[in-house]
């Protein structure tokens, strides 16, 4: 195997949830470019998801559903074993933020945070427990990407009480899951991006040259760094990864609390 072939992704099929912007999007165009056959995207919103799918080309296959409850869980689990039998990479993506004073932070913007950041990706993975077991073996195992985030690392200057916790639990559920999944030759690791321009990080959107200042590397993340972290745990050049967070932030994570 040469190192070009360590990173490809011929032939397998992905899931990334909230696929249809941002880094769920980015990660689901590289898989498409590293070579998958096919990578099926989901998003709350229906005409984003299909819109995003036709951008993204045939190989890319719209199946929108809210994945905050288990029984949306089930029901886009249902739908997409009607397409395949197996599954070789699940990226869980798909991730809310609620932001508000200590005093004021209400129980809503707890679980809607918490449901859909932590408990969603232990559920859909549980889902598709049988079909990660189906496509994954010793020397090739399936593989399970959770996109987490620095501020599960280190704190931002923004009161996110629940987004913090989510990441946060996120990093260590990654770890939990991956000790026991890697018996069923499934590889469980993370990432945890720092700014990258998305409808959720409009400040990184709308001003990057402003936030890049206050990132070692002196700017913002490009699609490309979020697809190739990604590309590289998905592919066989991160097989023996397991339980991992991978920081990819240009060196925020290193730096003093409250930079962002």
């Amino acid at each position: 195997m040469t190192a070009l072939d360590m990173f490809s992704l011929k032939g397998r099929v992905a899931i990334v949830t909230g696929g249809s912007r941002g880094i769920g999007k980015m990660i689901a165009q590289g898989f498409l470019e590293a070579g998958c056959s096919k990578v099926y995207i989901t998003s709350r919103k229906a005409s984003q998801c299909d819109e995003a799918a036709a951008e993204l080309g045939e190989n890319c296959i719209s199946l929108p559903q809210d994945l905050s409850t288990t029984d949306g869980i089930k029901s886009f689990v249902a739908r997409y074993l009607t397409h395949e039998d197996k599954l070789d990479i699940l990226v869980n993506n798909a991730g809310a933020a609620w932001g508000a004073e200590f005093d004021e932070f209400p129980e809503s913007g707890w679980d809607k945070v918490l449901n859909l950041n932590l408990k969603s990706p232990f559920f859909l993975t549980q889902a598709l427990h049988g079909a990660l077991t189906k496509a994954g073996t010793a020397d090739r195992p399936s593989k399970v990407i959770n996109i987490a985030s620095i501020d599960g690392i280190r704190l931002n200057p923004q009161e996110t009480y629940s987004y913090h916790a989510s990441k946060a639990g996120l990093i260590y559920l990654t770890r939990r899951m991956a000790a026991r999944l890697i018996h069923d030759n499934i590889c469980v690791t993370a990432i945890a991006p720092g700014a990258f321009a998305s409808e959720m990080n409009r400040v990184a959107r709308d001003h990057g040259d402003e936030v890049a200042q206050r990132i070692p590397a002196r700017r913002i993340g490009k699609d490309e760094d979020m697809a190739c972290a990604a590309i590289y745990l998905a592919s066989a050049a991160g097989d023996y990864v397991v339980g991992d967070t991978i920081a990819v932030d240009g060196g925020v994570a290193l730096a003093s609390p409250g930079g962002l």
